[in-house]
């Protein structure tokens, strides 16, 4: 996010109403049947059954069993939505049935057998895709139409904060993640913002819930890091390094430097967190998300990920098309965006809804973001079809917020697309959600239902989060 950028009008956000959704079709631990195959389940009975009658001073102990045996019974329910044209993004699009049971994908085909007893939704012909996935936000973080002091999404005070997490600091209560179901996106990647070099740990997290740890998906999902106006600008105006690029640039190598030192300690090192953090991408256990607009801090970015051995993400990546070949090469995935956004300031002054297609006719995998809230989240499919529109292939667009975003994160065996054993998060759209005029009518998260649109009543409810 660039906190120099002013944030634009979030225009119309539907859906602000809240009521209880559907009952949850629970965890994960149905065993999948290969798709497009039949599949059968067993026919769970009812919960608790005839006993002995129960008497005043009842067992608790008994009665708190058959409460946990009848949540059981719930979650291992087999629901089916039927005659929906299911988009798999994996796969070639067929009319069909996706079979849900436990939280899960149990199995999806133009014809599959019903298990006996399965609660069936009949989709109508309605489009059925995974959830979107948008793998740059500050969601929770920075909330819409509040005062500045209550954004936590920049801890400014130090070039170097590694160690922060913006796990402690998303509010799951925000708005913006009814938002962000009310336009199919039930994933995001929360990350701190953009005014110091090395900025924090992001969280990869589901867009519902009320509790952040039921929501948390991989908790760190990468490291972030800025390069260009931002961090020098912060620090130029407090008078202290960084106050250019080169002094940006100099931040990075030293930290990483003394993150190498103090790996190289003997066991056992003091603790400090920074180290710990800037360790873990040393390792290779997490990536590197490295914002950068310019073509050459883009540059930069490369040539401090070849000097440290890193995974490298490039994040925004503006005028990045223009070394495409450069970063194809490198198999570096880009997320770009915001694209909705004017060219504010210098850095942006390549911006194009022309300029995903450029990276990907180039051979580099994209993932297309909103940076919200500086693009209203739920306008993250509509920055998708305006690039088709611009030449980008219609079915990369719907990768680039699905299947690629979902890589980036380490969550492509869970998320990003529909398969046997994936996650339940599963997304109806009235139409092909890339027209303008399609709708969100259902989302599911882990195969409860969280969010539903109302056609007659133009109003879009989410699920409470009580």
């Amino acid at each position: 996010m660039s906190n120099s950028q002013p944030t634009p009008n979030p225009g119309f956000i539907p859906g602000r109403v809240t009521r209880r959704a559907a009952a949850p079709a629970g965890k994960p631990g149905s065993v999948p049947v290969k798709p497009g195959g039949p599949t059968t389940a067993k026919k769970v009975g009812k919960a608790g059954g005839k006993g002995a009658p129960v008497k005043p001073a009842a067992n608790t102990t008994s009665i708190s069993a058959a409460i946990h045996e009848a949540a059981a019974a719930a979650k291992r329910r087999v629901v089916a939505i039927t005659n929906a044209h299911v988009v798999p993004v994996e796969g070639a699009p067929f009319d069909g049935t996706v079979l849900v049971e436990g939280g899960k994908i149990l199995g999806l085909g133009a014809s599959l057998e019903i298990p006996e007893g399965a609660d069936v939704l009949d989709a109508k012909g309605q489009w059925l895709l995974p959830g979107f996935i948008d793998a740059h936000v500050h969601l929770g973080m920075d909330p819409e139409g509040e005062l500045g002091s209550t954004s936590d999404v920049n801890e400014m005070t130090n070039p170097v904060m590694a160690g922060v997490r913006a796990i402690d600091a998303v509010d799951p209560f925000d708005p913006g993640f009814d938002d962000a179901l009310a336009g199919g996106i039930t994933a995001v990647n929360v990350n701190p913002g953009s005014g110091n070099p090395i900025g924090g740990q992001a969280v990869a997290m589901h867009t519902h819930g009320r509790y952040i740890e039921e929501m948390v998906l991989r908790s760190p999902s990468g490291l972030k890091s800025a390069l260009g106006e931002n961090p020098k600008t912060v620090y130029g105006e407090k008078k202290k390094t960084p106050s250019t690029r080169l002094g940006t640039a100099l931040v990075i190598r030293q930290a990483f430097m003394d993150a190498q030192n103090w790996m190289a300690q003997p066991e056992p090192r003091p603790r400090d967190a920074h180290m710990e953090a800037l360790a873990m991408v040393l390792r290779r256990e997490i990536p590197w998300r490295q914002h950068c607009h310019r073509t050459d801090d883009v540059a930069t970015a490369l040539r401090l990920a070849d000097e440290f051995g890193y995974e490298l993400v490039i994040d925004h990546g503006t005028e990045a098309h223009l070394i495409a070949d450069v970063i194809a090469d490198r198999g570096i995935p880009v997320l770009i965006g915001p694209l909705f956004t004017t060219k504010s300031k210098p850095e942006l002054r390549g911006r194009s809804l022309a300029n995903p297609g450029k990276l990907t006719a180039a051979g580099v995998e994209i993932s297309i973001i909103t940076d919200h809230p500086v693009v209203p989240i739920n306008f993250l499919v509509h920055q998708a079809a305006l690039a088709v529109k611009e030449g980008l292939d219609a079915d990369t667009a719907l990768r680039a917020i699905t299947i690629n975003p979902a890589k980036v994160l380490g969550l492509a065996d869970r998320i990003g697309s529909l398969k046997a054993g994936k996650d339940a998060d599963l997304v109806l759209w009235s139409g092909d959600p890339l027209d303008v005029m399609s709708r969100a009518m259902k989302v599911f998260i882990g195969g409860k239902q969280v969010y539903t649109h109302d056609a007659e009543t133009r109003v879009g409810a989410a699920a409470s989060r009580g």
